[in-house]
């Protein structure tokens, strides 16, 4: 019994930009995203598990993806830092967290993914543009990012 594969069925947060072979979302509904607002995934649309399973074309292609969203967060947060990581180990979709962190977070210097160190309160707020901003600017930067021949 095949199960069925939840980034197919969903996109996996909220919709921020999508082309044919990737798609961008900012993290919702979860500690991690309340914690730390600027979490983006970006993921490859089809089942590819594994980073050496893409042709190296597309790698280059989702990391250059990477790379965009990373920069959009550098420029309009200047966050203390921002983690990348690709973790994966659930979905069948190939995909990169892009988290803008700072020192006030609520699991800050430990990954986002640990137990909060400290309550923190309004961390969208704290953000030096509002979401829907960094979300339309994250937008803008892949407006017409095509696979570089």
């Amino acid at each position: 019994m095949t199960h069925p594969c939840e980034l197919c069925e969903r996109d996996g947060g909220l919709l921020v930009w999508r082309s044919d072979k990737l798609r961008v979302i900012r993290a919702v509904g979860d500690a991690q995203s309340t914690d730390h607002p600027a979490f983006y995934r970006v993921v490859w649309q089809a089942h590819v598990a594994e980073w050496t399973d893409l042709a190296p074309p597309d790698r280059s292609h989702l990391m250059q993806a990477v790379a965009k969203v990373e920069t959009v967060l550098r420029a309009a947060l200047q966050p203390t830092k921002v983690n990348l990581a690709s973790l994966g180990n659930v979905v069948p979709h190939l995909h990169w967290h892009v988290i803008a962190r700072f020192d006030w977070d609520a699991r800050w210097p430990a990954p986002v993914w640990a137990p909060a160190a400290r309550e923190v309160t309004g961390a969208a707020a704290r953000l030096a543009v509002p979401l829907d901003v960094l979300d339309a600017q994250v937008a803008g930067a892949l407006e017409g990012f095509r696979p570089s021949a």
